[in-house]
């Protein structure tokens, strides 16, 4: 996508039309980080890929490969059909490609309903697939489309490395229609290694949401506002200072009893010095390795968690949504 931040486009500068097929990869993301909720987030090197192409007719058939397989929708009711279709009609001013048939094959590995950002990733590629079939992905900015990913979603923290990649801050600023999803992007100091335990079960984002208190004290404010701010400090210039900076006060232990096994495991890996939280809602757990390997740590978490949970250590994702 293009740098330059403007309003969202109607349609290609020239009138021409996109591309009849596209392929787009777009990583899973882990959201909160422990002390950052609602406003930090990592892009990880597992990778979701949507191949679309038009097809003649007016009907939208998915075939879904890897994660979601036999479990979501193949029809237009698939979130990532019904997402190229609105982006097809906010990208599109003639209004006619959002009405074209189209053929989609999904080859999905981030876990769904676990706490990596699933549904970000199928709007984030979703609108990329809808760009480049409009002819207009040159001109949609990383800006547009955290704007109208971040519309879709409801909150920032999964879309923005979504899009672009890294680690990224975000926030919510005012605009003549209402809120708008803003994003930065900071480098990630090479020592640092994630590694995502997942489990089998599943969690709800509404029912995560829902177990957290209208309000919370000042003080744990306070101290959530300090721990973030260390928690940039340590995953771009001192990961030694991880463990201390992945501390929380404002959701976690609020949310226990949605994830009781993974606030467990998470209480269990901290008591080892560990620097670990709960990743997004749940109740996928993020640890972090501060050598630049993960795979010694997840070494050390596979002896805790035995065949309870999946354990997986990834890169960092430099890149955020982009087409093949």
């Amino acid at each position: 996508m293009s740098a330059d931040v403007g309003g969202m486009p109607g349609g290609a500068a020239d009138g021409s039309a996109g591309a009849s097929a596209v392929a787009i990869e777009v990583p899973a993301t882990s959201a909160n980080l422990g002390p950052g909720f609602d406003c930090l987030g990592l892009a990880l090197g597992l990778i979701d890929r949507i191949e679309a192409r038009f097809v003649v007719g007016s009907a939208v058939t998915v075939e879904v490969v890897g994660e979601g397989a036999g479990r979501v929708p193949t029809d237009d009711t698939n979130l990532v059909a019904r997402i190229v279709r609105t982006g097809l009609a906010a990208f599109d001013e003639s209004g006619e490609l959002a009405a074209r048939g189209l053929s989609l094959r999904c080859v999905n590995a981030v876990p769904q309903s676990r706490g990596f950002g699933s549904s970000a990733a199928a709007i984030v590629g979703g609108l990329a697939v809808a760009a480049h079939l409009s002819g207009v992905a040159d001109s949609v900015s990383d800006a547009e489309m955290i704007a109208l990913a971040t519309r879709l979603e409801g909150q920032p923290d999964n879309v923005e490395p979504g899009v672009l990649g890294g680690a990224t801050i975000a926030w919510m600023q005012a605009s003549e229609l209402g809120p708008v999803g803003r994003a930065t992007r900071f480098a990630v100091h090479p020592g640092i290694a994630p590694v995502l335990v997942i489990p089998a079960s599943e969690a709800s984002t509404a029912k995560a949401r829902g177990a957290l208190p209208a309000s919370v004290p000042h003080a744990d404010a306070a101290y959530n506002v300090g721990r973030s701010a260390l928690l940039v400090h340590a995953l771009s210039t001192d990961p030694g200072l991880l463990l201390e900076a992945t501390e929380d006060r404002l959701h976690q232990q609020q949310r226990r009893s949605v994830y009781p096994t993974s606030m467990g495991l998470v209480e269990q890996l901290r008591s080892l010095r560990i620097p670990a939280a709960v990743s997004g809602a749940g109740p996928a757990v993020i640890a972090f390795a501060t050598d630049g390997d993960g795979s010694g740590l997840a070494a050390r978490i596979r002896d805790v968690v035995g065949e309870s949970a999946r354990v997986l250590a990834l890169p960092v994702s430099d890149r955020g949504v982009r087409a093949l």
